[in-house]
């Protein structure tokens, strides 16, 4: 690697482009379809860095099926609807093995000949179509009405198992290629993870989660939920008559058809294969809600047609939901942290799935309503693989006459506070964070926690025996703890099944939580930051803003104009920031935590002094986020500012850098750097080849010595 090499020529810049456009491509096939991953993550992200930097700096080589693409575009601010080619058909549902019989005796009687089944999982995501032209994606449309379907291709191109471009193959020069978009039980659960943390409400289910990742506007924000894709129904052209053989096809031209489908000879290997899933689908990764019986011969499929909405030689088998009714005892309410109450079912004990279900949820008032829930109702609950047992009809017939319509709380059940529902929200907020009990232990027990101040000698039960003897009523408290204010607590827990335990405070506890408090001063400021409770600022926002404001003074200070400049910062974050610095109460407490010794500045890695004494603004958009270019700025030595000013030296001028900016910063003669020229100006330069490789006779070549 050279360093302080600024560019490539443009003629080396552009095969250059093209090469590890390839060679990338190639990388991602392997590590996601094949499991079989050629290099490191390290080298990857190294090469991918590169590419990144060469597009910026020659926009005009980018290629349509860049990698880098994968990590978002430029937002959508409207859909584009697109008329479907050919229909986009829903199949016929059934729950019934009887209906499974009169499906197979129809197409017996319309095929009059041989033929056989192919059975596959009944995804449960949402469907779409990706469109392929010389082995590229141009263009993904969602189902829509059928007929019509929203284009999204921007938000289709950041999910890793979606082709970008096909390898060399027989396929042909146009095709259609239709599945199901979806997301994993794991994916699932760490975005409702996040969600919970900042308060947001939550998905209910991934079908659920798939879908409203899908329509996001910021194909970045898609790239982060982690959608995953599996292709089944290959249309155009193709080389073979039986479907199980296209799916094969298609699997060897690179798409992610799964290993799941199966050819059955006839009925009875069917109903084997549905018998096996509806066991084993809990152990699957991802929800599936069925399964899909196909015709495998494909030039039958005209001779059995269709209806106005769904094919004849095809069926879908849902499985039935694991649904019991038992009798609703209660409806009592949760509180958490952030302030939202959140009804909770109370139900005569049953058995579900595996497991007893004594709760389940209610989501809100909305649904409440609109199900007409009443204590004292048999209701039926649902449980599903990863989703909580929840409410999902009401047997009305088994009502008894004195029992009355449910009235939502209007009042906070723990410290009665008027309730508040904010605009565009289904729940309702208990406004009181200064003094509902259930708030105050949350943002305790969030300010512990280990991605905050990490005071692991603490926890929840820990917590709650302070709180209760009133010995922490805010997170500064903490730090006045004294040895004889802990020493010889103690408290009896008693669990659902009417066992108990006692917490007790002896010597070693007390001294292991004062000690935790003491080593939790050196956390650094971004953690501090992160254990306030803030909502809406979740560990990756608080990181962002320490890094911008440098201080807890600045960012106390800052209005709305001043936080919106913080990229991913809306108005929402900055709302909820200003709101809760506009309260003095947790300005003292901040001041408390001052004094007790918590970190209030950010500190960088300084890896050089190039940038030393310097004042930078960014602006625009860059290879590399934004975050890892003010990252480099602070890194190197220079100082971040959030807007122009005659104290500004330099702007660090990206693509699509707001017009007035730039007139601002050129009428005060302050000098514009591209970002080829920043990284020159800190010594950073881009990894080269040996010698140029040329992909289409097959050569790789080796990439660089250094640093690998």
């Amino acid at each position: 690697m050279t360093s302080g090499t600024p560019v490539l020529p443009p003629d080396q810049a552009r095969e250059r482009i093209r090469y590890l456009t390839d060679l990338l491509t190639e990388y991602n096939r392997a590590y996601y379809m094949e499991d079989a991953p050629l290099v490191s993550d390290y080298q990857f992200d190294c090469l991918l860095e590169e590419l990144g930097r060469l597009e910026a700096e020659y926009p005009q080589y980018r290629l349509p099926y860049t990698p880098t693409g994968r990590v978002g575009g430029e937002p959508n601010r409207a859909f584009r609807t697109v008329e479907h080619r050919t229909p986009m058909l829903s199949l016929g549902n059934t729950y019934s093995r009887e209906d499974l019989l009169e499906f197979d005796q129809r197409v017996r009687k319309l095929a009059g000949e041989p033929f056989s089944y192919v059975c596959e999982l009944k995804y449960d995501g949402l469907s779409i179509s990706l469109s392929y032209q010389d082995g590229i994606l141009v263009q993904a449309l969602t189902r829509g009405d059928g007929l019509k379907g929203d284009e999204v291709t921007a938000n289709v191109r950041t999910i890793r198992t979606v082709p970008l471009k096909l390898p060399p193959g027989n396929y042909p020069e146009s095709f259609e290629i239709r599945g199901e978009v979806l997301m994993p039980r794991q994916a699932f659960r760490e975005l409702n993870a996040q969600r919970e943390e900042i308060g947001e409400s939550l998905f209910a289910n991934p079908r659920n989660a798939a879908s409203g990742s899908l329509k996001l506007q910021d194909p970045a924000l898609v790239a982060q939920r982690k959608l995953d894709c599996f292709l089944y129904f290959l249309m155009g052209d193709i080389p073979s008559d039986l479907h199980s053989e296209r799916l094969a096809l298609a699997r060897s031209w690179g798409f992610q058809t799964g290993g799941y489908y199966r050819l059955c000879p006839d009925l009875e290997a069917v109903f084997a294969y549905i018998d096996y899933w509806d066991k084993e689908r809990e152990n699957l990764p991802f929800d599936i809600d069925g399964i899909v019986v196909k015709v495998d011969q494909t030039h039958l499929w005209p001779r059995l047609g269709a209806t106005a909405k769904s094919p004849r030689w095809a069926i879908a088998y849902k499985f039935k939901a694991q649904r019991v009714c038992t009798r609703l005892t209660g409806i009592s309410f949760q509180v958490g942290r952030t302030g939202a109450v959140t009804p909770v079912a109370n139900l005569e004990p049953v058995w579900i799935g595996g497991t007893v279900v004594k709760r389940a949820s209610l989501h809100n008032a909305d649904i409440i309503k609109k199900m007409d829930v009443r204590i004292g109702d048999y209701v039926y609950v649902e449980k599903g693989g990863e989703v909580i047992p929840k409410i999902v009809g009401v047997e009305v017939s088994r009502r008894l006459p004195e029992v009355q319509p449910f009235v939502f709380s209007s009042h906070c059940p723990q410290c009665g506070a008027a309730l508040v529902r904010k605009e565009g929200e289904a729940g309702y907020y208990c406004p009181n964070e200064e003094a509902c009990p259930p708030q105050i232990k949350g943002k305790l027990e969030h300010f512990i926690s280990r991605k905050a101040m990490d005071i692991q000698s603490l926890g929840e039960g820990k917590v709650e025996i302070l709180y209760d003897k009133g010995l922490v009523r805010n997170v500064a408290d903490f730090y006045s703890l004294r040895y004889e204010d802990l020493f010889a607590l103690d408290k009896v827990f008693v669990s659902e099944d009417g066992s108990q335990r006692t917490l007790s405070f002896r010597q070693k506890t007390v001294e292991n939580i004062l000690s935790g408090i003491e080593l939790s001063k050196k956390q650094p400021f971004e953690r501090v930051l992160y254990a306030l409770g803030i909502r809406y600022v979740g560990e990756a926002t608080a990181k962002i803003l320490a890094r911008h404001f440098q201080n807890m003074d600045n960012l106390m200070e800052a209005g709305m104009e001043q936080l919106l400049e913080v990229e991913e910062v809306g108005e929402a974050i900055a709302g909820s920031i200003l709101d809760f610095f506009s309260r003095e109460q947790e300005r003292s407490v901040v001041e408390r935590l001052r004094a007790a010794g918590l970190r209030m500045e950010y500190e960088s890695k300084q890896l050089s002094s190039a940038l030393q004494g310097t004042s930078w603004v960014i602006s625009g958009t860059f290879s590399r986020s934004r975050q890892e270019m003010k990252a480099l700025v602070e890194s190197h030595g220079g100082k971040l500012l959030s807007g122009i000013s005659s104290k500004t030296d330099f702007v660090l001028a990206g693509e699509k850098m707001g017009p007035e900016k730039r007139k601002k910063a050129q009428s005060l003669g302050i000098p514009l750097l591209t970002e080829a020229e920043f990284m020159e100006k800190i010594g950073q330069g881009f990894l080269q080849p040996e010698k140029p490789a040329n992909p289409a006779r097959g050569e790789t070549g080796r990439l660089f010595d250094d640093p690998f």
